[in-house]
């Protein structure tokens, strides 16, 4: 009896020492899941640094990049395109002006009215109209009555009759695709993008088809201006506030313009102008230095991409691309643990996680991170993600973003650099920061990435005021600007109208 007594006692011990071994186990193979993930983390806030230091490089290098692509065609990767746009408007133009904004498979049209004083305009109309699918693949005639009818359509409406009487008016026309332009009011089509594919377009004079357009519809219309969306939120700003010297779209896209005195121009390209300045498209998606702090998400998403080795800069500080970097994070970490549960398809699919979402999990305030659950759970396919986890991916998010917004930062500091507006007397740098005295400086700025995230905002100009100091930044100002691509569009008609 005794011996079985024995011999149980040591069974269960055995059975003990077995459990209390599993769960050892079991916490020894957690602790390795979460140090595996956290690794990670780690690796990508290194590889995401930008530090004060690296930021001024980036700062030194864009400058130097637009000084190369305005001396020579294909001397930078940024395209530092002419607009001929010499004229901005003052605040003293007058009268009805429209636009017209193609960009898309929708399209708007727009009045303004002005009465000549800055800020000031009386009426602000605006119709968005799609373009319908046939028109899209059919010829440049067909594309170009639609738009000129459905302006007929938009004048009737709001009683503008004498247009179509005799009075003329002007228009400017912001068309957002590939553009050779050869003066203000004129510009070849390069190619189509954005599902558009009508042959007969593609190297002709897009401002001359629309005009021809109108004729034949019976508008007394005249384009003026040809622009793109950057060069219309340059123009607004400027109407705004007569400080303002640049503007950046920070949207789902990305872009940059900036009046570059007309004597550089002159001297690079040969340019014969009688005005001080001239707006340059600089098209800075394309940017690209070996200072930027790329890691290997950027890496792949460029690889996958539709135009790999191309709008490197955009990848790495555009709405498109922000929300894909996390996902492709966060992937790396399923497969790293199994903290994110068993995994998903759906966390494979490329741009499933918009910027949006990933804002709406980085700005979750709620103790139990309840948005970043639910997004993960509804857009990802991620099930029962644990505390700990939902607060890993606030910062991976805070991680991307942060070092999206304080880039740009570092862009816009290269334009003013370049332009001798950042206090260290210019590109060459001669003169100390003390020995300059600051200009204000207005930075007109659109998009939503901007606009809507709060943390990616206080980032920017977090970055803005480390890189000049705070005495320098606070003559650097940021202003948001509304539809530069409509209502700029018609400012600019107005202001390169001849009458």
């Amino acid at each position: 009896m005794g011996r079985v007594v024995v011999g149980v006692a040591v069974s269960v011990a055995v059975v003990a020492c077995i459990v209390a071994a599993g769960v050892v186990g079991r916490r020894v193979q957690n602790r390795g899941k979460w140090r595996r993930v956290v690794r990670v983390l780690k690796e990508l806030e290194e590889d995401c640094e930008t530090s004060v230091g690296r930021l001024k490089q980036v700062v030194d290098a864009m400058a130097v990049e637009m000084h190369a692509g305005l001396a020579s065609e294909g001397g930078s990767k940024l395209k530092m395109l002419l607009t001929f746009v010499d004229n901005l408007p003052d605040g003293k133009e007058i009268g009805t002006h429209y636009a017209l904004h193609l960009g898309g498979t929708n399209f708007r049209v727009l009045s303004i009215q002005l009465e000549g004083n800055r800020s000031s305009i009386l009426e602000h109309d605006v119709e968005r109209l799609p373009i319908p699918q046939h028109l899209m693949t059919s010829t440049g005639n067909d594309l170009f009555d639609f738009i000129a009818s459905s302006l007929k359509e938009f004048i009737d409406k709001g009683n503008n009759s004498e247009v179509l009487r005799g009075g003329r008016r002007d228009l400017g026309f912001t068309f957002s695709f590939p553009t050779k332009q050869t003066s203000i009011s004129s510009g070849v089509l390069i190619k189509w993008t954005k599902g558009f594919s009508i042959e007969d377009m593609v190297g002709r004079d897009v401002t001359e088809c629309l005009q021809q357009a109108l004729n034949r519809k019976g508008l007394n219309i005249r384009v003026t201006a040809l622009i793109n969306d950057t060069v219309g939120t340059l123009a607004l700003g400027h109407y705004q506030d007569a400080d303002t010297v640049a503007a950046v779209i920070i949207g789902t896209g990305t872009n940059a313009c900036y009046l570059e005195r007309t004597d550089a121009i002159i001297k690079c390209q040969g340019l014969h102008t009688t005005s001080g300045f001239m707006a340059i498209n600089m098209e800075w998606g394309n940017f690209w230095s070996s200072h930027l702090p790329r890691t290997s998400y950027d890496i792949d998403l460029d690889f996958d991409s539709p135009n790999p080795n191309d709008q490197g800069f955009e990848k790495m500080i555009s709405g498109m691309y922000l929300g894909d970097i996390v996902r492709r994070v966060i992937l790396q970490m399923s497969r790293e643990s199994d903290i994110f549960g068993s995994g998903s398809s759906r966390l494979s699919m490329a741009f499933v996680l918009t910027t949006p979402l990933m804002a709406e999990m980085h700005e979750d305030e709620s103790p139990d991170l309840r948005e970043v659950a639910r997004i993960l759970r509804d857009t990802l396919g991620i099930l029962e993600v644990p505390l700990k986890a939902r607060k890993l991916v606030v910062r991976i998010c805070n991680t991307v973003t942060r070092r999206a917004a304080r880039l740009v930062a570092a862009g816009i500091l290269g334009i003013l650099k370049k332009m001798g507006r950042d206090g260290t007397g210019g590109i060459a740098g001669v003169r100390s920061r003390s020995a300059v005295n600051m200009k204000r400086t207005v930075v007109a700025v659109e998009g939503g990435l901007y606009t809507n995230y709060t943390m990616f905002r206080e980032f920017l100009l977090e970055a803005l005021t480390e890189i000049l100091g705070e005495d320098n930044a606070k003559h650097v100002i940021l202003r948001v600007t509304e539809d530069g691509s409509g209502i700029g569009a018609a400012l600019l008609a107005a202001s390169h109208s001849s009458n």
